[in-house]
């Protein structure tokens, strides 16, 4: 019975695995897509998060069926938890992926992003993407030491914001429009960056359990 419960486990923590690297690669997409102005790129993302919303489903349904119906003792119940809370953060994480990739399609052809603020947007999908790796790293590996790391980089993305918010506000070359997307558009890296902290520290409550 608990090899059962333990090969079910392995497959739950499988799949948040594989719903994270998903949703990194999504923003990847994203920043590319509005980087490039690329309609394809935009679209691609947009139809994949459906894919991406019912997997986040399926982890849930599983994560309930072992809870009903396994019983399972403190530790694992932490972990099953976690997993849930988790897949949550991961869902949201790909919706805001989705939504960069939004911007593209609302704006097009026009530029999201102004030459003078491209590479500050290049960072801020660089860090997103480092930030979603060390996530999906850390549950993998369960390390419990990623949370602290993370939140480092997580500075970085909110220094990245200032200034980006700070162009916006000190330098009146954009219109409202451009200005409105380009608040949206950090915001969105921000709580991407955010969400995935969120998920190290899961990986902490639930190896910390097992500790």
């Amino acid at each position: 019975m608990r090899e059962a419960f333990d090969a079910e486990l392995a497959v739950f923590r499988r799949q948040l695995a594989d719903l994270a690297q998903r949703t990194r690669d999504a923003m990847t997409r994203a920043t590319t897509a509005v980087l490039d102005v690329s309609l394809t790129g935009a679209a691609e993302v947009i139809n994949d998060d459906a894919g991406l919303v019912e997997a986040h489903h399926r982890i849930d349904q599983q994560a309930l069926t072992l809870l009903a119906l396994q019983q399972p003792v403190a530790g694992d119940l932490r972990t099953i938890i976690a997993g849930l809370r988790t897949s949550a953060d991961l869902k949201r994480m790909a919706t805001l992926a989705r939504h960069v990739a939004e911007l593209v399609r609302q704006r097009h052809p026009r530029p999201v992003v102004p030459s003078a603020v491209r590479p500050t947007i290049v960072e801020m999908g660089a860090v997103a993407a480092r930030l979603a790796a060390a996530a999906q790293e850390a549950m993998t590996t369960g390390n419990a030491d990623a949370a602290v790391a993370l939140e480092q980089a997580d500075d970085e993305m909110d220094t990245l914001l200032k200034s980006l918010y700070g162009t916006l506000v000190f330098e009146h070359r954009w219109n409202v429009e451009t200005a409105m997307d380009l608040t949206l558009l950090g915001r969105y890296y921000e709580r991407f960056a955010d969400h995935a902290v969120s998920v190290a520290k899961r990986v902490a409550f639930a190896v910390g359990s097992r500790g």
